[in-house]
């Protein structure tokens, strides 16, 4: 009997891994270190993942979304004492990252929410934020939108064109309300980004621009339904040169603040947005975004009236570090002039880097577990969708990589699940939280061994 137990769980070893990882997994531990394996910087350091969770990660079903939540909550921990030391409100930018888990350990340190959806609205409400803390910008906001969040009675809908305040105006008229609105102000500042999330350009579809301030100004001071608490402004997403562009852009922030100011509106909240950017090529190095040189670059350059409160809306800053998309190689492919490895997680799991070029950093974590053969090769990473943009990483040098490896695309907190679909009609990758590991799908639940 126990041999017939032990049978198919080698089949099932050799079908799924090949013989040369299935050797590895057996005789192994008799030659590795258990320590952290940095052989070879750049292609593999494993800080956040080290071999005792590689050896539980390997056992769960991919592809799936691992966060590491002592780093997530050490970097809202770290944010809520800066914003509590600049006296600087926070806004999480839902759009993110929309995980309930992340999403309560946040608003319960007193953060709001910044929505851009009805959904995201009713969902942050769900998760803790207080309605009088929720924000809600949009370019396109419904009817059926509005009326929800002007019911639930959230902090102030962020406007972002003249007909839009109209719209908000007679609709809270209609039901006896009154809207608290900001209005989302286009500076025109380059943030010096990828094109595709720079949205603070007289070109981009964003925002109310200077052309507009007199009809802007004479619709706010003749709605009898709105009250106006302050502007709004964010120029873009993933910005590296914090100290230079937040300074310029609270440098123009305080022209605007003072002209609306000049013809008789009080500016009681100035909302810088969000935007700060994460190191994508080192996430080891620096698995922390630099907050401090922001809110003091902030704090240095925005003037403040005493009736005046600042806020910012950090996103990705606060949950793109803290998550890895794990992945298994299904297959390694040799062509005429490349080598292919062939993952199970494809652009439907995570659309950046087919839709904007972006850069993930990727590491062969079952290579860790071998350093005894430290042989490396330049691959072609990809995935299983049928899109030829269905790639991860071209000329990646890696250890040498076989079937059935665990990879990590790593810093894919913010922007991978919640922008994920079934194209292919591939299952969606599922989150697995470090702290709740024992609630993860492992790979024997699809098999019956």
């Amino acid at each position: 009997m126990a041999h017939e137990a032990v049978f198919p769980l080698f089949h099932y070893n050799l079908r799924n891994y090949g013989f040369f990882r299935y050797f590895c997994n057996r005789f192994s531990p008799i030659l590795r270190k258990r320590t952290k394996v940095d052989f070879f910087k750049g292609a593999l350091q494993t800080n956040m993942l080290d071999n005792n969770i590689i050896d539980r990660l390997d056992r769960i079903a991919t592809p799936f979304y691992y966060y590491d939540m002592d780093l997530f909550r050490r970097t809202v921990d770290h944010v809520a004492e800066l914003a509590a030391a600049h006296d600087i409100k926070v806004h999480y930018a839902i759009k993110a990252n929309a995980e309930k888990p992340l999403l309560e350990y946040i608003s319960s340190k007193g953060f709001g929410a910044d929505c851009v959806s009805g959904n995201e609205v009713l969902h942050a409400h769900k998760c803790g934020f207080p309605a009088k803390k929720i924000v809600y910008a949009g370019v396109g906001k419904s009817d059926k939108e509005i009326y929800q969040a002007l019911m639930l009675g959230i902090e102030a809908f962020n406007c972002e064109s003249l007909q839009e305040i109209y719209v908000i105006n007679e609709m809270a008229r209609a039901h006896g309300k009154q809207a608290d609105i900001s209005i989302r102000i286009n500076p025109d500042i380059d943030a010096h980004t990828h094109k595709y999330v720079t949205t603070g350009l007289y070109e981009n579809k964003f925002g109310i621009s200077q052309h507009e301030f007199d009809k802007l100004i004479d619709i706010l001071k003749n709605s009898t339904n709105i009250n106006f608490i302050g502007l709004h402004f964010h120029i873009g997403s993933q910005i590296t040169r914090v100290d230079e562009v937040f300074a310029l852009e609270c440098q123009r922030v305080n022209d605007i603040v003072a002209y609306f100011e000049r013809q008789g509106l009080s500016v009681d909240n100035i909302n810088l947005g969000g935007g700060l950017g994460v190191d994508y090529d080192d996430p080891d190095e620096n698995p922390i975004a630099d907050f401090g040189t922001w809110f003091r670059t902030i704090s240095d350059n925005i003037r403040r009236s005493p009736h005046q409160s600042i806020h910012v809306e950090p996103g990705r800053s606060l949950t793109a570090q803290c998550a890895s998309l794990i992945s298994r190689v299904l297959f390694v492919k040799s062509g005429e002039t490349k080598n292919f490895l062939i993952m199970d997680a494809g652009m439907n799991d995570l659309i950046r880097p087919a839709l904007y070029g972006a850069y993930h950093k990727i590491e062969n974590l079952s290579a860790a577990q071998r350093p005894f053969f430290p042989t490396h090769q330049a691959y072609d990473i990809v995935g299983p969708v049928c899109e030829s943009s269905d790639v991860w990483g071209a000329g990646r040098l890696l250890p040498l990589s076989v079937r059935g490896d665990l990879m990590a695309i790593r810093s894919t907190g913010a922007y991978g699940q919640v922008m994920a679909s079934r194209y292919n009609m591939k299952d969606l990758a599922p989150a697995v939280f470090s702290d709740r590991l024992e609630d993860a799908p492992l790979m024997t639940d699809y098999f019956n061994l």
